[in-house]
């Protein structure tokens, strides 16, 4: 079924070259060059091309209104490219940009703060570079300070802010632009959680206003709970356009290369995260997953332990098991040849966010190692708003009640009670 919906952004095509600079690390180099620049010799066509490379190849996407499309890929690939062209900053070399209605990028919070007027005057600065009207920003001044939550020293110099409470300030001031694209680039982790959720809450209130967003960062957790669809760029071409969880299960098949094997006796075949209807990147907090791990042994192997790990989005290790201790310190003999193939099943108590497996292979009582295959495998854990951190404990409130405080008077009055017991006793 067609949507219907009208094409707020549309790219066709878009490319965009650059020649890499020329740096003169001596007057040996330099004079050379300026010498030909005086005389007209110019460089040969294939020195020219070897000089050249393409940020951008032939890209080409619609994103309709009301919609939110993420922009993923590694570094390079080609994201801030887009930015610039898109904000006016860089024009393509072939290709056409269409949009239609009113842009604005929320791109670097506070970008236009002057350090030595207050956060008032700032509200006032930063939202007419946005683009809003003075009547606008005096309409919504009460909800952008309160969205910020610093009402108590809005008129206090912004240099004398806190990093957090800068950038709440800027991302309050941007999020309360109602444009009809709004371009976002790596700004919904600013401040502490509660105002990181704030900023989520925003946004999807955004697109349900109907302003389409376009949403490019490194964060796949934040992508796949914003964005229904997204594109991946390696290296300036576009490699996938489609639904967000298949087009993160595509970058990270991609990313899955960092295999080692330290010596010739087995390899690891496969890892293949699953939940009950099948393979899987996202999980709800609490959902049984099943991590299948296949080996092969070159050689006769014994004392053989395959560890399952779980690291986070910052690659931090926090947890890990294998066969042989879930098998009473049983580990597994192999002849040349031979398979092994072990399923591990996890409850995943995780709070939302990244998470990464790796899977080792080695000896088990000398911990010699055999292979090792990092970030065999990546899954995202879906938002709960009831925690925060790396892990769930699942928390209920057994016990929350408000105790009536003692008058003024009942206090004076015991005051008074225990200071003439005390002269009596006396």
């Amino acid at each position: 079924m067609s949507d219907s919906r009208e094409i707020v952004l549309s790219m066709d095509d878009v490319s965009k070259k650059f020649r890499r600079g020329e740096i003169y690390n001596s007057l040996r180099d330099l004079v050379p060059a300026l010498v030909a620049r005086v005389t007209g010799r110019r460089a040969s066509a294939e020195t020219l091309r070897r000089k050249e490379f393409w940020a951008l190849q032939d890209i080409s996407f619609d994103v309709r209104r009301g919609e939110a499309l993420g922009i993923i890929g590694s570094n390079g690939a080609g994201k801030s490219t887009i930015l610039k062209i898109l904000t006016g900053i860089m024009t393509p070399t072939r290709g056409t940009i269409s949009v239609r209605g009113k842009l604005s990028a929320l791109i670097e919070v506070g970008a236009g703060f002057h350090p030595d007027l207050t956060g008032r005057e700032n509200i006032y600065l930063n939202g007419t570079i946005l683009g809003m009207t003075k009547e606008e920003i005096r309409r919504k001044f009460d909800a952008i300070v309160d969205f910020a939550g610093l009402r108590d020293f809005i008129d206090t110099p912004v240099k004398r802010y806190s990093s957090g409470m800068y950038a709440r300030l800027g991302f309050s001031v941007a999020a309360h632009v109602e444009p009809d694209l709004l371009i976002v680039d790596e700004v919904l982790s600013v401040g502490d959680y509660l105002f990181q959720q704030k900023c989520m809450d925003r946004m999807a209130e955004i697109l349900t206003g109907g302003t389409t967003v376009l949403f490019v960062s490194h964060n796949l957790h934040a992508v796949s709970e914003l964005c229904q669809r997204s594109i991946l760029l390696e290296k300036g071409k576009m490699l996938a356009n489609g639904p967000t969880d298949e087009v993160i299960r595509h970058y990270i098949g991609r990313a899955q290369q960092q295999r080692s094997d330290e010596g010739d006796r087995v390899d690891i075949r496969t890892v293949t995260l699953r939940n009950s209807s099948g393979p899987s990147i996202r999980f709800g907090s609490g959902e049984k997953a099943v991590v299948d791990v296949t080996v092969a042994a070159r050689r006769a192997t014994r004392d053989l332990s395959i560890v399952v790990q779980i690291v986070d989005g910052s690659f931090y290790h926090i947890f890990d098991t294998c066969n042989a201790r879930l098998n009473s310190g049983l580990s597994a003999s192999l002849e040349a040849g031979e398979q092994l193939q072990c399923s591990f099943e996890l409850d995943m108590h995780l709070a939302a966010g990244t998470y990464h497996i790796n899977v080792y292979a080695h000896e088990y009582l000398t911990d010699r190692p055999f292979s090792t295959w990092r970030s065999a495998a990546s899954f995202l854990i879906s938002e709960t708003r009831l925690v925060k951190g790396l892990v769930n404990l699942y928390p209920r409130m057994v016990h929350c009640q408000t105790a009536p405080a003692a008058s003024a008077a009942a206090k004076a009055a015991q005051g008074v009670g225990q200071l003439t017991a005390a002269t009596e006793h006396d």
